[in-house]
């Protein structure tokens, strides 16, 4: 979600003078990403970067590439909606392209002008990569960064990262299943993936593998067990697949395999020691490694991630948010690319579940949104689930009598969801904008019998207040 404002007003990157200090706690920053990153967030301060930006997904293809017609919202969008058109904001990007110093993007995003022309997706591409340059920036040498897109626009999305990060760090195109198929889909197959594009900053990023969550097929495998206390194990070969004259010996009068075995003696020794080789009867068989089903991370994946469904209607996790990911997903891509104490950053972190994931596996993190809404949620969301165990600080939320006033009278809807949060409830609808009747959230208390009730939460913030309002919520 973006802000409009002018670019006279932004402070440029060299500016920023704050330095990442090793004792720093984890923040939350309320506003326009693009300024809070120029403003707040250092050069290669950064080890990971996560980010989930609209999508388009909720328009169809065509109206992505349909001129706009009438007025609208150009940079801003209200929330969960991923509509875009294009208009003084998309024009205010590309010219910020143009001046970043990237030539090879300034001719892509020109390119592109002239092959799809000004229009929705073109204003799309334009918001993103003027913030793609500056997420560049704050990542250090050895950074990675993993965003997440549908189909829609991931084709031209990769454009935009090559001119970026450069087509060399390049590592992968994650699919991830996360659905199953759509017995709706009529004229085409059932769209059930999205895309994470990985990229890392320069060839010093590394990473570790990942393993998919272990199913009955995989357990399946581990069928032998010999009552010991260590549990079903399976065997895998000591064969070397390629030639290793320096490892063909005899060992315990067995011959080796033809072209050698996989280990030295020495670890030969040390395997036999642990209990951990199964020898043939006949001494014409093959050595074979015990491998146990506790001490397996599981198999390990590839590009294509098809073992973490999406969060379901009725999971615990579910926060109302509907473009929530599983957090399971951000954890997997959290510990494949940094180590605990690592700074990672979410530029829309939504409802939350990259800092909730980065927070749980002992990573500092940086999180930007620009609905209250979305502030509110995560506060709520990261006190709830670590108590006194988090350290955060919120910035850009009102703070005293003024500033709630202020943003009562700027944006009455971000304030309702802002108070509502704050008042321990709930917004009503996820807090979109429609007929409420008067009802802005609800809250639970316990009622005659301890019983749970749900009482609701109605948020005037004009200065007409009339008894008509209180009537409205009782019809």
């Amino acid at each position: 979600m973006f802000v409009n404002r002018s670019r006279f007003d932004r402070v440029p990157p060299r500016t920023v003078s704050r330095h990442w200090r090793d004792d720093a706690v984890s923040q939350l920053y309320y506003g326009d990403n693009l300024d809070v990153l120029r403003e707040h967030v250092p050069d290669e301060s950064v080890d990971l970067i996560y980010l989930d930006p609209p999508f388009n997904s909720n328009a169809s293809y065509n109206i992505l590439f349909k001129s706009p017609t009438g007025s609208g919202a150009d940079a801003s969008i209200e929330a969960f909606d991923d509509t875009w058109v294009w208009g003084p904001a998309a024009e205010e990007a590309l010219l910020d392209i143009t001046h970043s110093g990237n030539h090879a993007l300034h001719t892509l995003m020109q390119a592109m002008r002239a092959s799809i022309g000004t229009n929705a997706m073109l204003a799309y591409l334009a918001m993103m990569a003027v913030r793609l340059v500056e997420l560049h920036r704050v990542l250090k040498p050895t950074g990675s960064l993993y965003l997440h897109c549908d189909p829609t626009a991931s084709h031209y999305l990769k454009w935009v990262l090559d001119a970026v990060f450069g087509a060399d760090n390049f590592r992968n195109e994650i699919i991830w299943q996360r659905t199953t198929a759509k017995g709706d889909a009529k004229n085409k197959f059932g769209a059930v993936h999205d895309t994470v594009l990985f990229y890392a900053k320069s060839a010093l990023a590394q990473m570790r593998p990942v393993f998919a969550i272990k199913d009955e097929a995989y357990t399946a495998r581990f069928r032998l067990d010999d009552q010991d206390g260590r549990g079903p194990y399976r065997l895998a070969p000591l064969d070397s697949p390629n030639p290793r004259p320096n490892l063909t010996y005899e060992y315990n009068g067995y011959l080796p395999p033809a072209k050698g075995w996989r280990v030295s003696r020495n670890v030969m020794e040390r395997l036999e020691a642990e209990g951990r080789l199964a020898f043939p009867r006949s001494h014409d068989g093959r050595i074979a490694r015990k491998h146990y089903l506790r001490e397996q991370g599981g198999r390990k994946l590839a590009d294509v991630w098809t073992d973490l469904p999406p969060l379901q209607a009725a999971s615990a996790e579910r926060l109302g948010y509907p473009t929530q990911k599983p957090r399971a997903l951000l954890e997997r891509i959290i510990a494949a690319s940094s180590n605990p104490g690592d700074v990672v950053l979410d530029p829309f972190c939504g409802c939350g579940t990259a800092v909730d994931a980065a927070q749980k596996l002992g990573r500092r993190w940086i999180g930007i949104d620009v609905t209250h809404l979305a502030i509110g949620l995560i506060e709520k969301r990261l006190r709830e689930g670590y108590g006194d165990g988090v350290d955060f600080e919120t910035v850009g939320v009102p703070r005293d009598l003024a500033s709630a006033q202020r943003l009562a009278r700027d944006d009455p809807h971000q304030f309702q969801a802002w108070i509502t949060l704050k008042l321990g409830g709930w917004p009503w609808m996820g807090g979109k904008k429609g007929g409420d009747k008067g009802v802005d959230g609800y809250f639970y208390y316990l009622g005659r019998g301890a019983k749970a009730e749900t009482g609701v939460i109605s948020v005037k913030a004009g200065n007409h207040i009339n008894p008509a309002m209180v009537r409205e919520l009782w019809a």
